[in-house]
């Protein structure tokens, strides 16, 4: 029997995956299998190779770019579903076409498996699952800024689990980990970079992400830091603590702001440690973020003036 992550958690928004119960099941598997096909996966809250399982099969989904629906159903929760379908043991996978079961498959499957019964499955209705793992990437991403880590890093994981080496989903799963505050998992992460992308963007990212989440563990009070910064516009240890505790805070860019007139004041201040920071902040934010793209013009001016 299964236990997903994500079901524990609650579905991933959007429409494609989604909790299914027996009050709900005519009308979002078997009318919507009229449409498109609809894979079940039945689980438990209870049961480990939902672990496994449920995050690689939604990834598998999401990649199909909408070819395909998938419902999730605990089986705890909803046992005469369970039992109308013979469901013996879990983790078990139907999927519906037409309104009809067309296939299925029971227990842990490794990820090739899974892709392929997916494939087989939209093929069968007529469609085409090629959206490949970039589709699943983009919807982990989605889940990310949403809030749901937890759903991410499990889609994320479920994406190594089909290329270890995929920076982008690597480097989001360090993020994920570090958003769920777990610090010694994401630190473990770091260590065991593959060496071929350990200097890719994605990881370099990540990286940065957990050096300023490392700091935030030690942030003051905004309050306290700005009102030193206010009482002595010369105390750089102030300066650069409240840019730490703004960044903490979520807001880049007056901590960009601060390192920016830190670094106008004394550039060599603490070995150079506005600029060093500044490099941080832009390395932990998309490339294209205008507070990357404002503070770095800003450097260079005041680099060059």
């Amino acid at each position: 029997m299964l236990e997903l992550g994500t079901n524990g958690a609650g579905a991933p928004a959007g429409d494609l995956i989604k909790d299914v119960s027996e009050a709900t099941f005519m009308a979002e598997v078997v009318e919507t299998s009229k449409t498109v096909p609809v894979i079940v996966d039945f689980w438990a809250p209870w049961c480990g190779p939902c672990k496994t399982l449920g995050p690689a099969l939604e990834a598998a989904v999401t990649a199909a770019r909408g070819a395909v629906k998938m419902a999730k159903v605990n089986v705890d929760e909803n046992q005469g579903i369970a039992g109308q379908l013979q469901v013996q043991s879990i983790p078990t996978v139907y999927a519906f076409w037409q309104g009809q079961p067309i296939d299925g498959f029971q227990g842990a499957v490794p990820g090739s498996e899974i892709e392929a019964f997916v494939e087989r499955v939209v093929k069968a209705a007529g469609g085409d699952a090629s959206g490949g793992l970039d589709d699943a990437v983009e919807a982990a991403e989605e889940m990310l800024t949403e809030g749901a880590a937890s759903d991410a890093a499990q889609t994320f994981a479920a994406i190594l689990g089909e290329e270890p080496n995929h920076a982008v989903a690597y480097g989001g799963l360090i993020r994920a980990t570090i958003a769920l505050e777990d610090m010694i998992q994401a630190e473990a992460l770091l260590d065991a970079v593959p060496e071929d992308i350990a200097e890719s963007p994605e990881i370099l990212a990540a990286k940065a992400q957990f050096d300023l989440a490392k700091q935030a563990e030690n942030a003051g009070p905004l309050d306290e830091l700005r009102n030193a910064v206010e009482a002595d516009e010369n105390d750089h240890q102030a300066r650069f603590d409240y840019a730490v505790a703004l960044n903490a805070a979520e807001n880049a860019e007056e901590a960009v702001n601060q390192l920016l007139e830190l670094f106008r004041r004394d550039r060599e201040w603490n070995d150079g440690a506005a600029k060093a920071q500044l490099f941080t902040v832009f390395e932990a934010l998309k490339a294209n973020d205008p507070v990357v793209l404002n503070g770095r013009r800003k450097l260079s001016s005041l680099i060059f003036a």
